[in-house]
């Protein structure tokens, strides 16, 4: 079995456990293949928590649900030294769940900003600094946290700092009437075995092997351009259109271009391709940038959303040679 058909397999299983949430297991894949960070939105009862669990579980890999409260602490997330006077070491570091492959920051909207804060180096550097001392992470390691969009009553909205961090800012809903139909059946067999069925896990080297050959899948000069274009347009509106001028109050920072750079080129091996086209990079472009960009007054007021900008921005930004 190739790396591609073992994601394919991947994909596939992950169909068959997760029903109606196509965008969100393709997403979950992608930003893992990617080496980034998810921000998942969507009411509860979605299947956040299935995803990633049902992905720790076929990658036979570590797992973290750390479940944000107003009154966490933040080394109830990343470890804290602890005292023992019989050991030489009188002070020996006890990891906290954030030293584990796979990490689910449920409701992460829920605990303040310092709390929060406690996850920033952990998802950009792959390292935690305690009492002057730093412990690397795992090489398999993604942070993928959730919040609510319909609770905003004692929650804390992320900074604009840690948005950037996330790769892709995921948004999902309710699944169809033809999916519920076989939500409700799966549940109903899923109660009826006494066991789970066991099958081959997928060894996770195969992310690592995957990651190699997309770092080989082709960007011409043209996409490239393309890209640098659509983060163009969000710094400077005023050259595109003056509606989307009067939308936006900033732009992506270059951690956007970064982004729809690796998702396309990852979007473009899922597809079985070796080079990214204009519909790899529009393909990714909403998740990568709809929490980069700041919409503005006028925007909030005429209810305009993130995802009506970039699409008014794509209109307006051609691919050029």
């Amino acid at each position: 079995m190739t790396t591609h058909e073992a994601i394919a397999s991947l994909h596939e299983r992950m169909n068959k456990a997760i029903i109606g949430q196509d965008t969100l297991i393709e997403r979950l894949i992608l930003v893992l293949l990617a080496d980034g960070n998810m921000l998942l939105e969507g009411l509860p009862g979605l299947a956040k928590t299935r995803a990633i669990k049902t992905l720790a579980k076929e990658l036979n890999c570590g797992l973290s649900r750390i479940q944000f409260t107003p009154d966490l602490l933040p080394s109830d997330i990343t470890g804290t030294e602890i005292y023992q006077p019989e050991l030489k070491e009188k002070f020996v570091f006890q990891q906290g769940p954030i030293f584990s492959n796979l990490i689910l920051a449920d409701e992460i909207n829920r605990a303040p900003a310092k709390v929060q804060s406690a996850l920033l180096e952990a998802m950009e550097e792959r390292q935690v600094s305690v009492a002057g001392k730093t412990y690397l992470m795992d090489p398999l390691f993604m942070v993928m946290a959730t919040q609510n969009p319909v609770e905003q009553e004692g929650t804390y909205p992320l900074p604009e700092a840690q948005m950037d961090r996330f790769l892709m800012h995921v948004m999902i809903d309710y699944p169809d009437d033809a999916s519920e139909l076989k939500i409700i059946k799966l549940n109903r067999e899923e109660q009826k075995k006494e066991k789970e069925e066991k099958h081959e896990r997928l060894d996770p080297k195969v992310i690592f092997d995957a990651r190699k050959e997309i770092a080989s899948v082709n960007i011409s000069e043209t996409m490239e351009k393309y890209i640098v274009d659509i983060i163009s347009a969000t710094r400077y509106p005023s050259k595109y259109s003056e509606e989307i001028d009067k939308w936006l109050d900033y732009g992506a920072s270059p951690r956007g271009s970064i982004a729809i750079d690796r998702a396309s080129r990852v979007h473009a091996w899922m597809q079985g391709a070796n080079t990214v086209t204009p519909e790899n990079i529009r393909a990714v472009v909403h998740d990568c940038l709809r929490h980069r960009i700041i919409l503005s007054y006028e925007a909030n007021a005429d209810g305009v959303s993130a995802n009506e900008v970039i699409d008014a921005m794509l209109k307006q930004v051609a691919v050029t040679a």
